[in-house]
């Protein structure tokens, strides 16, 4: 099983991007949110500048926020630095587009991205539609080598529903999927195993990393000590963002709320109905999303919360439950790390030596 690491991207992001590639780590994802991070592309050239054999990839780029040849030129422009080692990830949209009050985007639409997006980066001459029309277009002067088309760009795809499955096997892409817990993440993974052998395509291609949050506790440490709230924290918050977000906004909340955590989830709500403005309550309820737990928001993230949200718990409980992803069928685990709390890097490195 692989290892990757996730980062809400900072311009410096290098620093633990080297560090992973020292400790062994196969993979670094970068989130494409523009409202909340530093931009991936331009932290991610830094980076292939910077390493030699870790995969450096967007995870996810959302296209509504990029046209489709810039994408692509940003993809070839990184393939220079890094030849072979750049990753497209891509999904509809969930945090790029909830900072800014927007649901998903069409996933009719982002296909069309993606057509054109492979297409540039393979030396083609797709068609793409522009202010209403549509032109054709390609790479003018490849052989200047001044970007990089001959090396692969590796596709994944997020998907979290049926049709979305469906697409990632069409494309016999790679799969990205945020795990919260293993019975949640094994049943994802036998829908999407589904859908991938229903295409024709051979079972043991697939390649799928699982997205976490999460801290190693000390023996005796509780699941909302000062530390966990920090490393794991943020990942329970997204539970209280998608409930408001569909209370206030009537957006949808593919994440059912168990009722052992409902009281919390609740009172975080009547919490977001009085942020302000009134005409943009959004603003304030994803700030620091998958970053940091806000001070107003630290009440409800409970114990509880955290344990069924995240990967939190001492080395022998992680070591049993990222092994039964991995005998569910992911090939990579990805752990996010939070801002200011890089450092704990060095214990999911000891968890990934054990694999």
């Amino acid at each position: 099983m692989e290892f990757g690491i996730a980062i809400p991207t900072a311009a410096d992001s290098y620093k633990v991007v080297k560090r992973a590639e020292e400790l062994g780590f196969t993979h670094a994802w970068f989130y494409d949110t523009q409202m909340l991070c530093a931009d991936c592309f331009v932290a991610m050239g830094i980076a292939a500048a910077q390493t030699s054999r870790i995969r450096l990839g967007t995870g996810v780029l959302i296209p509504s926020n990029r046209i489709a040849p810039v994408t692509a030129n940003a993809f070839a422009s990184l393939n220079a630095l890094a030849p072979g080692r750049i990753d497209f990830g891509v999904g509809t949209g969930f945090t790029g587009r909830r900072t800014m009050g927007l649901g998903a985007m069409k996933q009719a639409d982002m296909e069309e991205y993606i057509r054109v997006v492979m297409a540039l980066l393979a030396g083609e001459t797709p068609d793409f539609e522009v202010e209403g029309k549509r032109r054709k277009i390609t790479f003018l002067n490849p052989e200047l080598g001044l970007i990089n088309l001959k090396d692969k760009v590796a596709l994944h795809v997020s998907a979290y529903g049926p049709r979305g499955r469906d697409l990632v096997a069409r494309l016999k892409a790679g799969w990205l999927n945020f795990v919260g817990d293993v019975a949640g993440g094994n049943a994802a993974m036998q829908a999407m195993q589904g859908s991938w052998t229903k295409a024709g395509n051979a079972p043991a291609s697939l390649t799928a990393v699982a997205f976490a949050l999460g801290c190693v506790l000390e023996d005796g440490e509780a699941a909302d000590s000062p530390r966990a709230i920090a490393q794991a924290g943020p990942r329970a918050t997204v539970l209280l963002h998608r409930a408001a977000d569909e209370a206030l906004s009537g957006l949808p909340n593919t994440s059912p709320v168990p009722s052992e955590v409902a009281d919390a989830v609740n009172g975080y709500i009547e919490l977001a109905r009085r942020f302000e403005p009134e005409d943009a309550r959004y603003l304030e309820n994803h700030r620091g999303h998958l970053m940091a737990v806000k001070d107003i928001e630290r009440p409800f993230v409970t114990a509880e919360l955290i344990r069924r949200t995240t990967f939190t718990g001492t080395r022998a409980d992680l070591l049993d439950r990222i092994a039964a992803l991995r005998d569910g069928g992911y090939t990579q685990f990805t752990i996010q790390l939070i801002p200011g709390q890089e450092a704990a890097i060095e214990d999911w490195a000891k968890l990934k030596a054990a694999f």
